[in-house]
């Protein structure tokens, strides 16, 4: 099975919003899940080649432990915290894969997506290329673009964030 049709079999997954997905063929084992969390606005398809012992990858832990800090610093909004407490209330788009991100479909192009806009659930506001594959990255949440935290055609990673929303 080769890249093309791994990362086909991801879209279909992602289409068909299956949570699991197993594919099974002598030696080789495929598993992709696809993690929605409606309340996170998270979703991100994992992919688990198994020549070796499936090994179950977790959310990273440090978003729920940042979580809990912000409710502190509206106690000091008039010092030096208001940019920690703007932050707490706004919802992160991340990138489901490893690859190249692109604001635009082309240089020439606009970007799909600027701070200011508004973007729904299912709206195009990057592009990743991975293996000479450009996918269309969609957001997830619903709100006012506030903050770009990636340059235009820098390396990102999986589940690295992408843009700040505010759902207000």
């Amino acid at each position: 099975m080769d890249i093309n049709q791994i990362q086909e079999l991801i879209r279909m997954v992602s289409k068909a919003k299956l949570t699991e997905f197993t594919l099974k063929d002598g030696d080789f084992e495929l598993v992709i899940r696809n993690q929605s969390i409606r309340e996170s606005a998270e979703k991100a398809p994992v992919m688990i080649p198994a020549a070796q012992p499936v090994v179950t990858v977790a959310p990273p832990a440090p978003a729920p432990v940042a979580a809990p800090p912000a409710p502190a610093t509206p106690a000091a909004p008039a010092a030096a915290a208001p940019a920690e407490d703007d932050t707490a209330n706004l919802l992160t788009v991340k990138s489901p894969m490893v690859g190249t991100f692109y604001r635009s479909s082309a240089p020439e192009k606009p970007p799909f997506v600027k701070v200011g806009d508004v973007v729904e659930v299912g709206d195009t506001v990057c592009i990743i290329e991975a293996m000479k594959l450009f996918n269309e990255i969609e957001s997830d949440v619903k709100g006012k673009i506030v903050k770009v935290l990636v340059d235009d055609a820098s390396p990102v990673e999986y589940d690295q964030p992408l843009f700040l929303v505010d759902p207000a």
